[in-house]
């Protein structure tokens, strides 16, 4: 199972590495942050809306779909008790692709992508906390 590991830098800083790619994460004002990065919700929210846009720029290259300037926006709410993103509402705009016909088929693709998909799908999130566990002696 593939594996990416995010570390504390310290003053509620955060680094992820993927690949070849280092993404800095801060957090909000309110918890310490300084603007260094986005925060975690944020890079949730742009993960389903650049995901969505691959699909559909995907489907548009192949089926001849004009995308220039194409955007995905996607909105949402932010509650507490418990603190989580709701309400989330995906727009795929092209104003230069003829979309007549294909509306559906390109509904269909957006809603194919990984991370919508497992969004809609997943049925739970394992956490586990591991802390500093002494060492055994090890016997003579």
């Amino acid at each position: 199972m593939p594996t990416i590991t995010t570390a504390y830098k310290g003053d509620m800083l955060f680094e992820t590495t993927l690949g070849n790619h280092t993404i800095q994460i801060d957090v909000p004002a309110a918890m310490g942050g300084a603007d260094r990065g986005p925060t975690p919700p944020e890079l949730f929210i742009a993960s389903l809306g650049s995901c969505v846009g691959a699909f559909v720029a995907n489907y548009c290259r192949q089926a001849d779909v004009d995308t220039r300037d194409m955007r995905v926006d996607v909105s949402f709410d932010k509650l507490s008790d418990p603190t989580r993103l709701a309400n989330l509402a995906v727009k795929v705009t092209m104003p230069y692709g003829d979309c007549h016909g294909r509306e559906r088929a390109l509904l269909r693709v957006a809603e194919h992508c990984p991370v919508h998909e497992t969004m809609v799908t997943l049925e739970g999130i394992t956490i586990e906390v591991v802390g500093r566990t002494e060492a055994k002696p090890v016997p003579a």
